[in-house]
């Protein structure tokens, strides 16, 4: 009998304690700091991962204090993204892709629950990760920059300051299929308005980068068009370098190429997609639906020239094409 009630003290000690302890276990999960996973397709860049976090403040979240940020960048690798999204999606709140259709796409493969901040060039809903522009609908929302819609404008901006240039080279990352595909598509019919023409260069390694190059010089290429590829954009010291040495005028997407030592760039305002990309992942950290944030669309563009380089190259940039730059660096 002794033992029996020494037995039965035990448990009731024993579930007594259990009963204090489990409240406290959940609250500590509930108070975990959440985690975003950021993934970039180039390399480490200081200054998106800055606006980003920007974003992020502007609702009220501040990396280190109430939030903690992954930063993922693929440097190129995009075979990594398979396994790298399932991981993300057994850990993190959010997965932001802002400026990466294969990431974009690789994230709404892996999870139909986990919600995605994306920042994609082409029509979302064509690319199916969104119902409607409006209204998403799933576990997806963020920022179309028109990446595509703008090639036939760049192509012709290169047009009208290098006019004699005719056959253009388009390079292009393999890697990055659909954003490859429809920049080889819409250089080619702007090139047949325009009466020129265009020859494709592959590389998704800087080697490759290189010897695109080397082909550029052998099949006398007079100009050179680099589509929009995250990986293309870290290595821009190595395209500004190159276009230098072989003085090949070349026409970029974004101002990063232009500020590096590139010629001229025309596209929508790269850093501020990812400040965008930073507050939709801080509304959805507060409790938004990603199904009912429309899907924003960039209404700012830029269109650079680096006066420098022009010089270098020997060209002489007509007036009228100066005075529609939004920034001329000199």
């Amino acid at each position: 009998m002794q033992f029996d009630q020494l037995k039965r003290r035990e448990f009731i000690t024993l579930l007594g304690s259990a009963a204090l302890t489990w409240p406290l276990a959940v609250r500590g999960q509930q108070s975990q700091t959440p985690i975003v996973g950021f993934v970039d397709g180039g390399s480490s860049n200081a200054r998106r991962a800055a606006a980003f976090h920007g974003g992020l403040n502007e609702t009220g979240y501040v990396e280190g204090q109430n939030v903690t940020v992954e930063y993922h960048w693929l440097d190129g690798q995009y075979d990594r993204l398979p396994s790298l999204m399932a991981d993300l999606v057994r850990r993190v709140a959010v997965i932001a892709t802002p400026v990466s259709n294969p990431a974009s796409l690789a994230a709404k493969a892996a999870t139909t629950t986990v919600p995605i901040v994306f920042g994609v060039g082409e029509d979302p809903v064509k690319l199916r990760l969104v119902a409607s522009l409006a209204r998403p609908g799933g576990n997806a929302t963020g920022i179309n920059f028109f990446g595509q819609e703008v090639v036939a404008k760049r192509l012709g901006l290169l047009h009208e300051l290098v006019p004699k240039a005719v056959r253009i080279a388009v390079l292009v990352n393999p890697a990055n299929v659909q954003v490859a595909e429809t920049t080889l598509r819409d250089t080619s019919e702007a090139a047949r308005v325009l009466g020129l023409q265009t020859h494709t260069l592959k590389a998704s390694t800087s080697e490759e980068i290189e010897a695109a190059f080397a082909t550029l010089l052998r099949d006398r290429a007079d100009a050179l068009f680099v589509a929009g590829d995250a990986f293309f954009v870290s290595r821009r010291v190595q395209f500004a370098t190159l276009t230098a040495r072989h003085a090949i005028p070349a026409i970029y997407s974004v101002r990063e190429y232009v500020e590096a030592g590139g010629l001229m760039s025309y596209g929508t305002d790269d850093l501020n997609r990812f400040r965008q990309a930073g507050i939709y992942t801080g509304q959805i950290l507060r409790g938004a639906k990603p199904a009912d944030l429309p899907v924003m669309q960039s209404t700012k563009f830029e269109f650079l020239i680096n006066l420098v380089t022009a010089r270098a190259l020997g060209l002489e940039v007509p007036p009228t094409l100066l005075a529609r730059a939004d920034e001329v660096i000199e």
